[in-house]
């Protein structure tokens, strides 16, 4: 048989996924590894999808997406962060924020074009990188700098074969909020050397104590930026698989041809449940935001209180606390907590280099698991601790 692609071969699965599925089949096992909400979709915006079922909209929509939800997601961004898109020729409704990082590249990359992107990073974006074909370039940052990007490091990254810059903030896995005066300064390098900007903005409405700063609604950044949002984290809605991408006109027309021939559309009746959100989803997201800052605040005191030293995350709901006191590497700390405690974390290595000392925490479960999660780390913090 001739060889698969090597481009497909050279990318291991998920990490997250591996201790997902294993923790799946234990008894008693407290997963803290997926980024999935505990809260199901509200009952407006699943009433809406059933009331959709029901009038018959079962059909195909626009390549685009339906009109009446491209206006509400422009309008949207425009109230919040007054950041203009047109809805007949900026708005791409896309299977998830996955399907939109997907094809944003696509439609970016040459072969040897190289992406810049800051590390510990979400486990999909180098390989999306390299299913385009380019060449990811990762940048590490460190929590005692509350995992900010580095701007001068950079700078110095920056070459002639730089096609984009890959943003995520809020971050996962790390929670990190960039400053608006850093990502300002990011947009400034990119209008220097004339390169994208793809800004992964999936959790710009769980932010606590401070203010998500949308890079498109940056001084000259909108002419250059792939804007990625959607609805999984914010609305309860990920087995929904809706999101959308906002980009110039020329930009958003090369993502829709590979959307067109790969997805064709995004499911209609996803489609009107989104509209739901939009119109009526606000006091759920708040009220959904205050409960995972309650768990943050918990959790974050919990783990510096054992002596993982945890950086209070300012965004999305993850911490990464440094396990550096026990001796182990990140993946040994996850194995045996596994296996020992019941408890299902992920090794920070899986999101980058910089990851490793780490291991990334998910606070979207229920308060009563996550307090049992923290006692039996404690415990098992205690027999390992150096």
């Amino acid at each position: 048989m001739k060889p698969l692609s090597q481009a497909v071969a050279s990318v291991p699965p998920s990490g997250i996924r591996r201790f997902f599925d294993v923790a799946a089949q234990l008894e008693d096992c407290i997963s803290l590894g997926v980024g999935e909400p505990d809260f199901v979709t509200p009952w407006h915006i699943r009433e809406a999808a059933i009331w959709a079922i029901e009038k018959g909209f079962t059909t195909y929509t626009s390549n685009y997406g339906l009109f009446t939800l491209r206006q509400r997601i422009a309008a949207h961004l425009k109230a919040r962060y007054g950041v203009e898109y047109s809805p007949e020729s900026e708005v791409l409704v896309t299977v998830g924020v996955s399907e939109g990082l997907d094809i944003a590249l696509r439609a970016l990359v040459n072969p040897g074009d190289e992406v810049i992107l800051f590390e510990p990073s979400y486990v999909s974006y180098v390989p999306c990188v390299l299913f385009a074909g380019g060449t990811p370039v990762c940048l590490p940052t460190d929590y005692r700098n509350g995992f900010q990007p580095d701007v001068e490091r950079l700078r110095r990254a920056l070459t002639h074969r730089t096609k984009a810059i890959l943003l995520c903030y809020p971050n996962n896995p790390t929670g990190a909020v960039a400053t608006r005066e850093t990502l300002e300064e990011i947009v400034r390098l990119a209008v220097e050397h004339d390169v994208y900007l793809v800004s992964d903005e999936i959790y710009d409405r769980l932010v606590y104590e401070t203010e998500h700063t949308c890079v498109a609604a940056l001084p000259g950044a909108a002419e250059r930026t792939i804007l990625l949002g959607g609805f999984s984290k914010s609305y309860a809605m990920t087995g929904w698989r809706i999101g959308y991408a906002c980009a110039p006109a020329p930009l958003l027309e090369m993502m829709m041809k590979v959307h067109q021939y790969t997805m064709l559309c995004a499911p209609i009746v996803a489609q009107k449940a989104a509209e739901e959100a939009l119109e009526r989803g606000e006091t759920e997201v708040e009220r959904m935001r205050r409960e995972y800052d309650r768990r943050r605040r918990l959790v974050v005191e919990r783990l510096n209180d054992m002596g993982l030293e945890c950086v209070p995350p300012q965004g999305a709901f993850y911490v990464f606390p440094s396990i550096r006191c026990t001796g182990l590497s990140s993946e040994e700390f996850t194995e045996r907590l596994l296996w020992e405690e019941r408890v299902a974390v992920v090794p920070g290595n899986v999101f980058g280099a910089s990851g490793e000392g780490h291991v990334r925490l998910s606070y979207a479960t229920s308060l009563p698991k996550i307090e049992e999660a923290l006692r039996r780390i404690e415990r098992f913090v205690l027999r390992h601790r150096g």
